[in-house]
């Protein structure tokens, strides 16, 4: 083996950090006895080196050698106590992945040598395997780092989009680009695709601002699933925190997630990564030994007190991502400042972020993580959106994050379905969710940007599939159809999944429309998700995570067929919202409000044009309702009234008696394909015919 100068070295930074003269390397890990570093060949493949690291203060490991280069391959073996029934599980058989790796050298494959247990043994993860793994691991390598002046001149050019003007555009990275032939073959499913002049237009023709991306960090797919030829599609299982997963880049270079950050910024578009700090990709006590758990399993996992072989499982993942203690949250924290600082990234949407705020007296809005990510001067000024809920104890969080969070609001997807299906008894709800859900989010003095509202996300049926099934169809993930929610509130109106019924498919895009005019005509932030202005299917499947197929890739044929009018219903949509400030108000809309020379109110009238009754809040048949939105600067007076008939039968609406109103514009119609209403102006004080599960969205002129 070759010889390498090396020297003690620092304790921090963390990770392998490039200088002049060499590379210094430090790890953490407060229960090891003894730390190797392992350098590779050019391939990753053969060991060249094994290098004593030095025991420096606080549990720092640390070893500078001397002019080593960017690009070497390197990995840490860690030498401690085998005794998981005192959740110590440190094998030095297995080469291990330093936490702070930029870059790895390969994609992750699974092997019996990856585990540290002997799987023939009868004791299972209480016996030891001496099987080498390194062989199959991938190497962390050695990269260079953005100058200080570098991520400034990076920040510089961030859109900065406020949150009342976000429209949040939820996509995967295979996933939108997959089928899209008019791109290299190449490029599509990758990063590249995504900045590809073609995508861009797309984004901006919707007229979305930001992008967020399923998970980018790399993970790994679950053996039962490789077993049965499936994959971790949606890619919630995380083997690093700050390298960006292989399989997205064409280029194979972690430089091409930066070139894609800089071409949405340039056409004024923000990326928000969906990240997962909650749990690893090393599963339960029967899982592999990758990085943290043959770091010190001790620090990094949360462990039951009374027995700590086994692992605390908040997330239904096998672990718990210890994250109140320090070395874990300034892992977090550092990860977070390297994609908001050298990868450009505008914000980040928290997977069970409930996780985060929890310690051992439970969830805690003032816990350190939130007051460490508050105080941040570069995380401080990024857009934060929590997942807010697990499966621990108190883990349903909705409406308790600090005020500069906002959160996904799951209350808001499935009261917009009910209502536009037709469930009796739901008007009272309807109108707080659509008004910003002022219940959850204004008693801590937040405003409507807080809510994060969706009629569908990743998780869960496509919008197609909300109006075309009434159960799920999961069968291809072979779970028996067990899995995925049970609760959908969907309706296929009249025939499960495909028909060629005329009848019902009008009423099927009908829903579509009534579904998306709500939630970008609502208060607070929209999000879509991707394809659903494709009239894109997941063939009924409803936990379509582990389907890397045409299940969950976009079908780009269909925008230049039957679907390209949906496309178009949600850019005039997003665009009406953009243009009446109403509908972006950075505070609650109550009745009245009065803002120095601004004056707003909201209101709610029948179908009578009178203000809604308690009678007419409780009838349990019709779902028809009109709310008002009226703002008055410097005495000029704006004023919408939205109509909403979710009752299947066609009803006439009065409209309301407005002293100062001669006339309305009718701005959109959900009984056009394309939202463009045939009558385009109506009397003041008239009778409209509201046509069956329908919205028309009126301006008093």
């Amino acid at each position: 083996m070759p010889k390498f100068k090396t020297r003690n070295g620092y304790a921090q930074p963390f990770g392998a950090w490039l200088t002049e003269d060499g590379v210094n390397f430090s790890i953490f890990s407060e229960h090891a006895q003894k730390i190797e570093l392992c350098l590779f060949d050019d391939l990753g493949q053969k060991e060249i080196a094994r290098i004593n690291m030095y025991r420096g203060e606080n549990h720092c490991w640390h070893i500078f050698v001397c002019e080593l280069t960017a690009g070497a391959k390197y990995g840490y073996r860690v030498h401690g106590e085998f005794a998981p029934e005192k959740g110590l599980r440190f094998n030095a058989n297995k080469l291990l992945i330093d936490p702070y790796a930029r870059e790895l050298d390969r994609s992750f494959c699974w092997d019996k040598s990856v585990f540290g247990y002997d799987l023939k043994s009868v004791q299972k993860d209480l016996s030891f395997s001496d099987l080498d793994s390194a062989h199959m691991m991938p190497k962390s390598v050695v990269t260079t780092r953005k100058t200080h002046a570098e991520v400034e001149a990076i920040q510089q050019r961030k859109p900065c989009i406020p949150w009342r003007e976000t429209v949040i555009y939820e996509t995967h990275v295979r996933g939108i680009s997959q089928l899209n032939l008019n791109l290299p073959s190449m490029e599509r499913g990758t990063l590249a695709a995504l900045a590809s002049p073609q995508m861009i237009k797309h984004f901006k023709q919707l007229g979305v601002t930001a992008i967020e991306l399923l998970p980018m960090h790399t993970f790994v797919d679950e053996e039962f699933l490789v077993k049965q030829g499936l994959s971790n599609y949606w890619g919630y299982n995380t083997l690093n925190f700050f390298t960006p997963h292989h399989d997205y880049l064409a280029s194979g270079r972690r430089q091409e997630f930066l070139d894609t950050v800089e071409a949405l910024h340039e056409a004024g578009l923000e990326v928000i990564l969906d990240v997962v700090y909650n749990h690893t990709a090393e599963s339960n006590e029967f899982g592999p030994t990758l990085s943290f758990r043959g770091i010190d399993n001790l620090s990094y996992y949360r462990l039951n007190p009374s027995t700590p072989r086994h692992y605390i499982n908040d997330t239904g993942c096998g672990n718990t991502f210890r994250s109140e203690h320090p070395r874990a949250m300034q892992l977090i924290m550092d990860s977070l400042r390297f994609w908001a600082g050298e990868m450009g990234v505008d914000g980040f949407r928290f997977d069970l972020a409930s996780i985060l705020g929890r310690n051992q007296k439970g969830f805690n809005r003032q816990c350190a993580f939130f007051q460490a990510l508050t105080q941040d001067p570069l995380l401080s000024t990024c857009k934060m959106i929590a997942e807010p809920w697990d499966i621990g104890p108190g883990g349903y969080q909705l409406g308790g994050y600090p005020g500069e969070w906002s959160e996904w609001n799951d209350k808001y997807r499935d009261v917009c379905r009910r209502f536009w299906r037709g469930d009796g008894g739901i008007l009272p709800d309807f109108a707080r969710r659509i008004h910003g859900s002022s219940d959850l989010f204004e008693y801590a003095g937040r405003g409507p940007r807080a809510s994060v509202n969706f009629i569908t996300s990743h998780d869960g049926f496509s919008l197609h599939d909300v109006v075309a099934y009434n159960d799920r169809h999961n069968e291809a993930n072979n779970e028996n159809n067990q899995d995925g929610h049970h609760a959908n509130f969907s309706a296929n109106y009249g025939a499960e999944g495909p028909t060629k019924d005329a009848a019902i498919l009008e009423v099927r895009r009908r829903q579509q429309r009534n579904m998306l005019a709500t939630l970008l005509f609502s208060q607070g932030t929209p999000m879509i998700l991707a394809g659903d202005e494709l009239g894109r299917s997941q063939m009924g499947n409803n936990n379509a995570y582990c389907q890397d197929n045409e299940i969950n890739w976009l079908d780009w044929r269909k925008q230049e067929k039957s679907y390209s009018d949906l496309a178009k219903f949600v850019s005039k949509a997003i665009a009406i919202r953009k243009s009446h400030a109403l509908f972006t108000s950075q505070r609650y809309i109550h009745t009245p409000e009065t803002l120095e020379t601004e004056h707003k109110c909201a209101r709610w009238v029948s179908m009578l044009g009178k203000p809604m009754a308690d009678a007419d809040w409780n009838t349990a048949d019709k779902n028809v309702v009109g709310w008002i939105l009226q703002s008055v600067i410097n005495k000029k007076s704006t004023m919408l009234l939205l109509i909403f008939n979710a009752h299947h039968e066609k009803v006439d609406f009065v409209l309301p008696d407005e002293a100062e109103v001669k006339e309305w514009q009718v701005l959109l119609d959900t009984i056009s394909e394309t939202g463009e209403p045939k009558v385009t102006k109506l009397k003041a004080k008239s009778t409209v015919a509201m046509e069956g599960r329908s919205l028309k969205l009126l301006k008093a002129q």
